[in-house]
């Protein structure tokens, strides 16, 4: 074998090795391991964040950490050939880069990013047409939703995501642009807050009344509020009785992490917002 023919047979090896799809993968994004589970190839995913519930099998999967806190030296142990971190988490994104450990890098912030995430990490997985199919029919579904509601009026909506339990202090609520706001919108409502240029609003009691909610939705997850204690959750935004929301009863309390995590159960969660909002259309 010459030189030049050994050099080739290298290189060529090299880049099928390249191209060969991840066997080992950790994901500290919650959304993204749904994503890879949705898209069949969940048996490749080692590791997984401390936040991460669903789908049910990843309880069975070694935890690594968070954004703020990622056990690094977990995710070492753990010999991932692909590493799905957040964009913001440089630290973790250089010594994975001196470890030559391969990582991509996920940036969220509107609905349609769901999609493209979608496409992207399939594209990375060696999962690509099946990540398509799961985009494309995301995208068609929620185009559904948004014809099924067209005709419908449009409320004046509080989407809530936080607050502390039994109390109206530390409200948070979507805000003009994200993947809740994009949500509220396609399921029929109108944010109140859709003029504000950021994500997430701290909303005061005196914002919250000079907004006048024709609807309030609160999203619980995870542990945050047992069933046994909706309804008297509900029952704190008693204290504002001049909302148009609170004078006709049009306070709504839904539990699912599906609300807050920007993956492939995005469609269901759109579908419970509409529900709620427009409940003679889907009877």
């Amino acid at each position: 074998m010459t030189r030049r023919t050994f050099l080739l047979v290298v290189v060529s090896g090299a880049m099928r090795l390249a191209a060969e799809p991840p066997r080992r993968i950790v994901s500290l994004i919650p959304a993204v391991t749904e994503m890879i589970f949705a898209m069949g190839a969940g048996d490749r995913v080692v590791g997984v964040s401390a936040y991460d519930r669903y789908p049910p099998q990843v309880d069975r999967i070694a935890r690594v950490g968070g954004l703020i806190d990622p056990n690094v030296e977990r995710i070492f142990s753990l010999k991932p050939d692909l590493v799905i971190v957040y964009d913001t988490q440089e630290d973790l994104k250089q010594r994975l880069d001196r470890a030559a450990i391969p990582f991509y890098r996920y940036e969220h912030r509107a609905l349609p990013d769901i999609a493209a995430t979608m496409r992207s990490v399939g594209a990375r997985i060696g999962a690509a047409e099946r990540a398509n199919q799961l985009a494309t029919g995301m995208e068609a579904d929620l185009d559904a939703i948004r014809r099924r509601v067209s005709g419908e009026p449009r409320f004046k909506t509080l989407l809530v995501f936080g607050r502390d339990p039994g109390s109206l202090r530390n409200v948070y609520a979507s805000g003009g642009y994200g993947f809740l706001h994009d949500m509220l919108e396609a399921a029929g409502g109108d944010d109140v807050f859709a003029d504000t240029k950021q994500q997430s609003v701290q909303a005061s009691t005196e914002m919250i009344l000079a907004r006048r909610p024709e609807v309030i939705i609160e999203l619980h997850h995870g542990d945050s509020v047992k069933s046994t204690e909706l309804r008297r959750e509900a029952a704190v935004w008693d204290a504002l009785p001049s909302i148009p929301a609170v004078r006709n009863h049009r306070v709504y309390l839904l539990v699912g992490d599906e609300f807050v995590v920007p993956g492939p159960r995005v469609v269901n969660a759109t579908r419970t917002l509409a529900r709620t909002l427009h409940p003679s259309v889907f009877r």
